[in-house]
């Protein structure tokens, strides 16, 4: 079950900005049957059973990880953000810190007849230059020498549903045709550390990529996606068993693998880019991001203040959208 349970984190969505791809159970698990100072599965402490939401059932994970990503107040909208970096790793070469990363967004939920609960959501990725924290239009790519028109993640809608199961797989328009496995309670790895508690996520996948090599030669890494993003959750366990909080506010950090940036024109050179953020809630962008990301998004994308208010819309991430969006570039 255990094993199961770990494969069929897929298809479960965190930050889909990142174009978020699914989930695979962390490593924390691993860790905690290896024996570490974790002698349970889920770690120890009084949260992980109640008096208001068992964390070792489905419906009580259902629960925590809505008023996690939004408010069970149903209707209300709540918004989250990231910041950080987008770095270059090369073969034998040093890591470099290529540009800044900021964005945010915002997520209301509804709940169905049949008690599954909708997230409905808007967000988007800007980046920005390291010196000035700027929002960039254009980049110089110190790996080529060319001067690029940056293209800004706005996924509208990134949606999904939140039950008592994990989903199936995502399909991302048809491109992945992993089956999906039998029905497994939806239970996340949660630790309670004193009065905090913590759970972690990762995404392990590769799948074929919507920018293939031979329409997109320059902005293609190839004809496999293979992407990975690890998401650390922090929220107070007196807050997770207080019935009367609806909406759960949260810290921790997201970090994501992915083959360079199709603005970036590398091609298929070797290498990757590697995110680097921190995350959480807010009550609104400003408080937590630049004041020139916020009038960036402010003047360009202001729908993305706004949560949906309904299911419709295909969800796609950041490479179906550059595909959907975008034209190839000219070869050199």
């Amino acid at each position: 079950m255990q094993h199961e349970r770990r494969d069929f984190l897929k298809g479960f969505a965190g930050v889909g900005a990142a174009g978020a791809m699914g989930m695979a159970l962390s490593s924390m698990s691993e860790q905690a049957r290896a024996g570490g100072h974790a002698k349970t599965q889920y770690g120890r402490g009084p949260a992980i059973k109640g008096p208001y939401l068992d964390l070792t059932t489905g419906r009580g994970n259902q629960l925590a990880y809505a008023r996690l990503q939004s408010d069970i107040d149903f209707g209300k909208q709540k918004f989250f953000w990231f910041r950080g970096y987008v770095a270059g790793n090369r073969p034998m070469k040093k890591i470099d810190n290529l540009i800044g990363a900021q964005g945010f967004g915002v997520i209301r939920l509804n709940e169905r007849d049949d008690g599954v609960i909708e997230r409905m959501c808007r967000e988007i990725i800007l980046y920005t230059d390291l010196r000035t924290g700027e929002v960039l239009e254009e980049w110089d790519n110190p790996y080529t020498g060319e001067t690029v028109n940056v293209v800004q993640v706005s996924n509208d809608p990134y949606n999904y549903t939140i039950d008592k199961y994990f989903p199936p797989p995502p399909q991302f328009g048809g491109l992945n045709k992993e089956k999906a496995p039998p029905k497994i309670p939806f239970i996340l790895p949660w630790y309670q550390n004193g009065n905090r508690l913590d759970m972690e996520i990762h995404i392990h996948l590769a799948y074929p990529s919507a920018l293939q090599p031979d329409k997109w030669p320059r902005e293609s890494a190839g004809p496999i996606a293979q992407v990975s993003e690890m998401f650390a959750h922090h929220v107070t366990a007196e807050d997770m068993q207080n019935p009367d909080i609806t909406s759960l506010d949260y810290s921790g950090t997201w970090n994501r693998v992915t083959p360079w940036l199709p603005w970036m024109l590398m091609g298929q050179m070797p290498g990757h880019c590697m995110y680097q953020c921190f995350m959480g809630t807010c009550g609104h962008p400003s408080e937590v991001l630049s004041r020139s990301a916020v009038d960036y998004a402010e003047k360009n994308y202001p729908k993305y203040f706004e949560a949906p208010t309904t299911m419709e819309g295909e969800s796609l991430s950041s490479l179906e959208r550059y595909a959907m969006e975008q034209k190839p570039a000219p070869v050199k």
